[in-house]
């Protein structure tokens, strides 16, 4: 029997490289270019980000005063391309879409694409109309109403809907040459698009749906609660969720 030993490597282990950490709030101002964000696939999926002017913004989740409109949308829009005899112009919706807009990285609350005919490239295709449902906070209503319908248009979306839960309105800002460029509808009005022919959108019904949740919140708010006050976010860091 052989008594020959295995000498051991004088050797010290090689040091293991550390694992990147996924890209999370902590990640809240990080440089990045356009196609680093591209690439990256480990976001942690809890928050939601955009790349502005080469710098990551990581937001807070839609809450629940905003999802429950954007999902009663939603079905509308499935309702009218399943049952309506031109819903076949409706080739397809997303929530919380990212999409380029030039150098810029913006997450839409719902995108939608018509009119093409086939299935959309959503890494490729402008949606055809934006949809935004404005929160809470004065920043993103700016953002809403001013930076992201100049980043919109300029990208190739041919109508942008900001629905305004707040002030009871829907705007629908179009690009040229369609007019008129800017429609304000009321809370009982109903809306209709060329691009989506015979698509009715009663606008009462996606406040509805919103209102549902936010009476909810304020009647688990004690009476006496103090005001919140202002958000790390609004300097930078990441508020709770939206809605």
């Amino acid at each position: 029997m052989s008594t020959a030993r295995t000498r051991r490597s004088s050797q010290p282990p090689a040091p293991r490289r550390p694992s990147r950490r996924p890209i999370g709030r902590h990640s809240n101002g990080m440089l990045m270019t356009p196609e680093e964000f591209d690439r990256r696939a480990d976001f942690d999926g809890r928050h939601t980000y955009e790349l502005i002017h080469g710098v990551l913004i990581v937001s807070p989740p839609p809450g629940r005063a905003e999802r429950g409109p954007n999902d009663r949308l939603a079905q509308l829009l499935l309702n009218y391309k399943d049952d309506h005899p031109h819903g076949h112009v409706l080739d397809d919706t997303f929530s919380e879409e990212t999409f380029a807009c030039g150098e810029t990285r913006r997450r839409v609350d719902r995108a939608i694409w018509a009119g093409l005919g086939r299935e959309p490239e959503p890494d490729k295709d402008p949606p055809t109309i934006a949809i935004e449902i404005v929160s809470n906070r004065r920043r993103d209503r700016v953002r809403d109403y001013e930076e992201k319908r100049r980043e919109y248009l300029a990208a190739g979306v041919r109508e942008y809907w900001v629905i305004d839960r707040f002030r009871r309105i829907m705007t629908v800002y179009r690009k040229e040459p369609a007019e008129p460029a800017e429609s304000v509808l009321k809370e009982d009005e109903v809306y209709a698009t060329p691009l989506l022919p015979g698509f009715e959108l009663p606008l009462s019904r996606i406040f509805r749906a919103a209102d549902k949740w936010t009476a909810a919140k304020r009647s688990k708010k004690p009476a006496d609660t103090p005001p919140a006050p202002e958000q790390p976010g609004e300097a930078g860091g990441i508020p709770p969720e939206r809605g």
